[in-house]
């Protein structure tokens, strides 16, 4: 697939999940980054934002396998991954795969699972295989896992180790709407649920397709530079006890690209790696004082490394040239 067709794909799956939701364009822009990139998305927000609604919505547009988990603190390992079972008639044990067995899973309300149900999804997410009784599975590709939790109720709730949080290439917050998009909403709403009509417009082959092709899309020396200068300046901010790792940097490398093949670009830009800044790395640094969940400490001082590193200065040519 050409990159040109890569654009023109996002923006035909666009299109279709902006059928169900409203006014959320960044947000599905940043959802199908990390499908294009082949990563994984924790969607952060208060209940009734639309976090399911937007995964339901991106399955339903792609024709792919997809799952749901409804996490709960009585979920247990096996739930997740399957079981191996006898089999009276065969006298032998049968393997019975689990939910994770897909292509897109929903993991809802990951944080009210135990620590335990949680790490299931460690090698899943990091090596696209899980390993049960011995045997080690490979998961079909395309594997995206779409996490959503609740920031503010912490009751009842496990929060997700540094470990696992690192596994996520994008923590995403859906946000309450504007008032035209709240009328909108309401309207769109009123006597049928436009979800239930969706149709897919994208199938595996041609997901796949794009995940082969985006890194065609070109990186300056100078991003390189940019990026470790960020994330070296994380880990020696007065406002975070650890900041970036390698895999953060990597991480970052990979959502840009996707962001420009998005784009119709052949290249990246500054900005790409500015916009992404926050989404890729403010949920794997560890702040020096914990705030409310309002002041999000992290994110700030993200902002605030970004702002005062100086940005490579050469034109869109010279950044395109490889």
């Amino acid at each position: 697939m050409r990159l040109q067709e890569i654009h023109e794909w996002g923006k035909q799956v666009r299109g279709n999940v902006e059928k169900v939701i409203v006014g959320k364009e960044e947000v599905i822009d940043q959802l199908l980054m990390a499908l294009l990139a082949s990563g994984h998305v924790l969607l952060e927000d208060v209940p009734g934002t639309g976090k399911t609604m937007l995964a339901k919505a991106l399955a339903r547009s792609l024709d792919t396998g997809f799952s749901r988990i409804q996490f709960t603190p009585d979920l247990l390992p096996a739930d997740v991954s399957g079981i191996n079972f006898f089999d009276m008639k065969r006298s032998e044990f049968q393997f019975r795969p689990g939910p994770v067995f897909t292509n897109l899973l929903l993991a809802d309300e990951i944080n009210r699972a135990t620590p335990r149900t949680q790490s299931v999804l460690l090698e899943c997410m990091e090596e696209r295989q899980i390993t049960i009784d011995g045997v080690t599975y490979p998961l079909e590709q395309p594997f995206l896992v779409v996490a959503t939790q609740n920031p503010l109720e912490n009751q009842g709730t496990f929060p997700l180790p540094e470990a696992q949080l690192d596994r996520f290439m994008l923590k995403i917050s859906m946000g309450y709407p504007g008032r035209e998009e709240g009328v909108e909403i309401l309207r769109r709403f009123r006597s049928a649920d436009p979800l239930a009509s969706l149709t897919p417009v994208s199938d595996a082959a041609q997901i796949r397709a794009a995940q082969a092709s985006y890194t065609a899309v070109t990186v300056h020396e100078d991003l390189y530079g940019y990026i470790l200068d960020l994330a070296e300046r994380t880990r020696s901010d007065k406002d975070l006890l650890s900041g970036v790792s390698p895999r953060g940097c990597l991480a970052m490398l990979r959502i840009v690209q996707a962001r420009a093949a998005l784009s119709g670009r052949d290249y990246v830009s500054p900005d790409d790696v500015k916009a992404m800044a926050v989404p890729v790395w403010a949920h794997r640094v560890l702040p020096a004082r914990r705030g409310n969940p309002f002041e999000r400490v992290a994110e700030s001082a993200i902002r605030r490394i970004v702002a005062e590193t100086p940005v490579p200065t050469e034109s869109a040519e010279e950044l395109g040239a490889r």
